[in-house]
């Protein structure tokens, strides 16, 4: 129940933000007046196929890990409008036939953790998590968490909770593999530790939805997260206990990821970043890949959603038409392609579409997209 409470806490907070900001802003090119927040363009990561497997003990000195780059180290969840986290995070990742392969770096001069039974709720610890979409819809989507302890939190989101849902728990990734190193001693206050890493392997078929496992091409994506759960804490006792305000609550949470969310929300998988899967052949080197046109212009399928529900929790019905919103051209360029906005709404449900002479797309008022027609590669 506390889980479900966090979340909901947390996106009642993200709707109070978005209606204190301009109401029914004006659709522009490339600009999302008052919501620009969401949607600074999402960190973008090559991983590279490796044939030869790290080994999964926590430790990150296989020869395989050695040539792989990191990613930046993390940032607040809201980006640049709030401090540099207080201490470094980082990640980096490779694959094969099987899974995919994740290391992690988190540096700390206090590790602790308390939770140590499979789905215990380990958000409740400092922890690392990693979120996944692997078919970029924002539905039917993966969350996994460790602590220090190596006590893992995985399950399954069939829809974010601001769309009704809640996280399947009973879902346990089959094959996945994960452990801890600690750099230090873990729930000792006496010294001053480096941190902890970890590693995880999650299996293409854990993720995948159908009975065949999916196997990423070369330039496939997929919509990746990582975020580092810090509490601050105090000592008491010889013990680390979460700091309270002047009114006994504990203090909320520090959130640092990758790619920052823009809100104080991982559920919005619209903004996690982009991992690209690259197999090189033999005499070749890995390509560099781009961010597709298309999210490009599901920006805008975003903005309107974004607005349908501003418009919803002032009104109590969804708006039936764009200019409703605000939005008055119904036609415009995307990176100097001429595409064509439109919207089907009821009280209750909308349907928004996007279209140019290549491609297509829709987006749902439960924050689902389905491709139309897809661009060529």
């Amino acid at each position: 129940m506390l889980l479900f409470s966090k979340i909901h806490s947390k996106f009642l907070g993200v709707l109070g933000f978005l209606l204190l900001s301009q109401v029914f802003p004006v659709l522009a090119q490339s600009k999302f007046v008052g919501m620009e927040h969401l949607f600074i363009d999402p960190k973008q990561y090559t991983v590279v196929y490796n044939s030869t497997a790290p080994t999964i003990d926590g430790k990150l000195d296989d020869a395989v890990w050695q040539n792989i780059p990191w990613t930046d180290n993390f940032k607040d969840i809201e980006g640049d409008k709030k401090a540099l986290p207080t201490w470094n995070t980082r990640a980096k990742m490779t694959w094969d036939e099987k899974g995919l392969y994740i290391a992690a770096e988190l540096l700390e001069p206090h590790v602790w953790a308390y939770l140590k039974n499979y789905d215990d709720i380990v958000f409740y610890d400092n922890d690392f998590e990693i979120f996944i979409d692997t078919d970029n819809n924002t539905h039917q989507y993966y969350e996994f968490e460790v602590n220090a302890l190596n006590t893992m939190f995985d399950l399954f989101m069939p829809k974010p909770y601001r769309n009704g849902s809640g996280p399947m728990i009973v879902f346990n990734a089959p094959g996945m593999k994960w452990a801890v190193d600690i750099q230090g001693t873990i729930n000792n206050p006496s010294d001053v530790d480096k941190g902890w890493t970890t590693e995880i392997f999650i299996p293409f078929g854990a993720v995948t939805i159908g009975n065949n496992a999916k196997i990423p091409l070369d330039g496939d994506f997929w919509r990746i997260n990582f975020s580092r759960v810090e509490w601050d804490t105090e000592i008491k006792d010889g013990k680390y206990v979460k700091k309270k305000d002047a009114n006994g609550k504990v203090l909320p949470e520090h959130n640092w990821v990758w790619s920052p969310q823009g809100v104080v929300n991982m559920h919005f998988p619209e903004r996690w970043g982009y991992l690209f899967f690259s197999k090189p052949t033999d005499d070749s080197q890995p390509k560099n890949y781009s961010i597709p046109y298309s999210e490009e212009q599901k920006k805008h399928l975003w903005y309107v959603y974004y607005l349908q529900k501003e418009y919803f929790q002032k009104n109590k019905t969804y708006a039936a038409k764009l200019s409703q919103l605000g939005i008055l051209e119904d036609s415009f360029a995307v990176k100097g392609n001429e595409n064509k906005l439109w919207m089907e709404a009821t009280s209750r449900q909308f349907m928004i579409y996007i279209s140019n002479e290549q491609s297509s797309y829709s987006l749902n008022d439960e924050g689902l997209v389905h491709t139309l027609k897809q661009e060529k590669k």
